[in-house]
C-alpha cells in the first residue's frame, strides 16, 4: 500500500522544514535534516545543535554534522609554498588559528541549559505540581492553626459546655488536655473522665 501524504524531506526549503519541527518537535528526521541544512550555510552555533539533539534518539548524527563543519583541512595545496620557502631559506609564517574566547565550558553533572531555555519552554499547566504541593502547605498550616486554637483553648468551662451539649469526646480530650496543664488538679480532671465514662454508657 503506498501513501500519497508522505512528504519528502530532502525537498522542503528551510522555512518549510523549520515549519515542519515547529509543528512536530518531537519529528527527529525533520530536526536532522535541518541541522544538516543549517550546517551548511554555517547559521547556527553550537547550543542550537545541542538543544536539536534532545529530540533525536541518537545525538551521535548530530555531533558528526557539528564536528564535519568544523574540520580543518589537512590537504596538501601549500606543500609546494612550503617546500619552495624551505629551500630558499626563508622564513614560513604560520597562520595560528585562535580559539573563541566565548567558548562554553560544560561540568559534568551540571545544569546544561539556562534560565532562558527553561523560561522559553515553560506552560502555564506546567506547574500543576507545585500548585498541589503549594495547596497541601496551606491546608497543613490551617490544620495546625485550628488544633493550637483547641489546644490553646483548654479551659474547665469549656469542658462543662461540651458535657451540657452531650459531646462527652469532647469534653474528655479537654479534661486530658487539662490534666497535662495542671498536673497539681489531675486527680480532679480523671474524676471527671470516669464521671463521663460513666454517663456515656447509660
Amino acid at each position: 500500500m503506498v501513501n500519497d501524504n508522505v512528504i519528502n524531506l530532502k525537498n522542503l526549503n528551510i522555512d518549510e522544514l523549520a515549519g515542519v519541527v515547529n509543528l512536530y518537535p518531537w519529528f527527529g528526521a525533520a530536526r536532522k535534516e535541518l541541522c544538516l541544512r543549517m550546517s551548511r550555510l554555517g547559521g547556527w552555533d553550537d547550543n542550537e545543535y545541542a538543544v536539536n539533539a534532545l529530540y533525536l534518539a541518537s545525538r551521535k548524527c548530530i555531533s558528526d554534522i557539528v564536528r564535519a563543519g568544523k574540520s580543518e583541512s589537512y590537504s596538501d595545496t601549500d606543500l609546494h609554498e612550503l617546500l619552495a620557502a624551505y629551500t630558499s631559506g626563508k622564513e614560513v609564517v604560520h597562520e595560528e588559528h585562535e580559539e573563541p574566547k566565548n567558548r562554553r565550558v560544560r561540568a559534568l553533572g551540571g545544569d546544561f541549559f539556562s534560565q532562558d531555555e527553561y523560561d522559553s519552554v515553560r506552560r502555564e499547566e506546567d506547574n500543576v505540581f507545585s500548585s498541589f504541593a503549594a495547596k497541601a502547605r496551606s491546608e497543613e498550616k490551617r490544620e495546625k492553626s485550628e488544633s493550637n486554637v483547641l489546644e490553646n483553648f483548654c479551659t474547665e468551662t469549656l469542658a462543662q459546655i461540651f458535657v451540657e451539649q452531650g459531646y462527652y469526646e469532647q469534653a474528655k480530650f479537654i479534661y486530658s488536655k487539662l490534666i497535662l496543664r495542671y498536673p497539681e488538679k489531675s486527680a480532679y480532671f480523671a474524676s471527671l473522665i470516669d464521671k463521663l465514662a460513666q454517663n456515656a454508657d447509660y
